[in-house]
């Protein structure tokens, strides 16, 4: 095999592929790239057994001077290749295979390296009874970055780790929960045809890799499998396993009434629990406390070793019964941040029930986020 190519074009490409590799894996040659020639197009895979990308450089691709001069296809060690890319002198360089030796050269480098077989890395995924639809790429990073917050991290309850996602027709309803809090995206998709039911948890590592894929992306490609989904960005596919099981009933957890509701700039309690957390990260429990007495609204940190702050708050709107609930205030920093800008309405129905956070004003829950008070007695 042998080709040469823009340098900045192929390092693009090694970086896609690359969000997919894993140093830490029971498959040895998946801590490679895989790379393969063919007459008309550079293809790059990177895989870790849950997620696997596979970007293409055609020829005619003016950008990335694609010329090429043997076919074939070798793995070469994922981090230890991009980083001699990454740092070659020339705007271009030259890949030359004989066996599973590779050669790379730039300007006046000459790096040799040893990879494996291609034939011996893992096929991608097969899609077996298929659905597709098309989503914007713009509504797809809504949906990831306003639920991804709540996703597990504990592998001890695998289903709670990703993103349950129910389609009905071209509306999308996506949610997460770790049991401490959840978050809720319901969306109507634009510019499609496709009228699809499916119900799939897609795990929120993969999405998260996703999203940074997506940026500049207009419309997307979904396919959905048994046990995979692919997402096709016109030159790059990316390939995810789903979760198996039965997500967990979540709408029966939203309260469907409240007794207070406070009405605040996003930005306003955003900055407030960011200084009262000042204290309560030095405390053991990492709680602020938040009361509502009379229309005055006051957040409180506290930590016996170091001291305590007190802040009174300006809202738009405190109604109902006085309250005084306390909080993980990282937990409620997370859902401010996806409503900055906004005003929020933040809904309480007793000092040990969860409360919401919504836009103000809006009763759909369509953009929603949920959280379980802590009990500090």
């Amino acid at each position: 095999m042998q080709f040469s190519i823009n340098r900045q074009a192929f390092i693009k490409a090694l970086n896609d592929v690359s969000r997919a590799i894993s140093s830490r894996t029971t498959i040895p040659i998946l801590t490679n790239i895989k790379i393969l020639l063919n007459d008309e197009e550079l293809v790059l895979t990177g895989s870790n057994a849950d997620i696997s990308i596979e970007t293409r450089i055609d020829q005619s691709d003016t950008a990335a001077q694609l010329v090429i001069k043997k076919t074939g296809g070798i793995t070469l060690p994922a981090t230890f290749f991009s980083n001699i890319v990454k740092n070659l002198p020339a705007d271009d360089l030259t890949l030359a295979v004989e066996g599973v030796r590779a050669s790379i050269t730039s300007g006046a480098s000459d790096f040799t390296i040893n990879g494996q077989d291609v034939r011996n890395y893992p096929q991608l995924p097969e899609m077996d009874d298929v659905q597709s639809l098309s989503v914007s790429a713009a509504q797809l990073i809504d949906i990831i970055s306003q639920t991804k917050i709540s996703a597990s991290t504990q592998e001890s309850r695998p289903i709670l780790t990703g993103i349950h996602l129910a389609l009905d027709g071209t509306d999308v309803k996506a949610v997460t929960t770790d049991s401490h809090r959840l978050s809720q995206r319901i969306v109507t998709l634009t510019g499609t045809d496709a009228h699809i039911q499916a119900d799939v948890i897609i795990p929120a590592k993969s999405f998260n890799e996703l999203q940074s894929l997506l940026e500049g992306q207009d419309r997307v490609d979904i396919k959905l499998a048994t046990n995979q989904a692919m997402f096709d960005l016109g030159h790059t596919s990316f390939y995810s396993r789903l979760l198996e099981g039965n997500y967990p009933e979540t709408d029966r957890l939203i309260p469907t009434e409240s007794t207070t509701q406070l009405t605040i700039e996003a930005s306003t309690l955003l900055g407030a629990i960011g200084r009262a957390s000042l204290l309560s990260h030095e405390s053991r429990n990492n709680v602020v406390q938040l009361t509502l007495t009379s229309g005055v609204v006051t957040l409180k940190g506290t930590s016996q070793e170091v001291g305590e702050v007190q802040e009174e708050l300006v809202a738009q709107s405190v109604d109902g019964a006085d309250l005084e609930i306390s909080f993980n205030p990282d937990y409620v920093r997370d859902a401010l941040r996806i409503f900055s800008g906004k005003s929020v309405d933040v809904k309480f129905t007793s000092n040990l029930r969860p409360f919401t956070i919504t836009p103000a004003g809006e009763t759909d829950n369509k953009q929603l986020q949920l959280i379980t008070p802590v009990r500090t007695f």
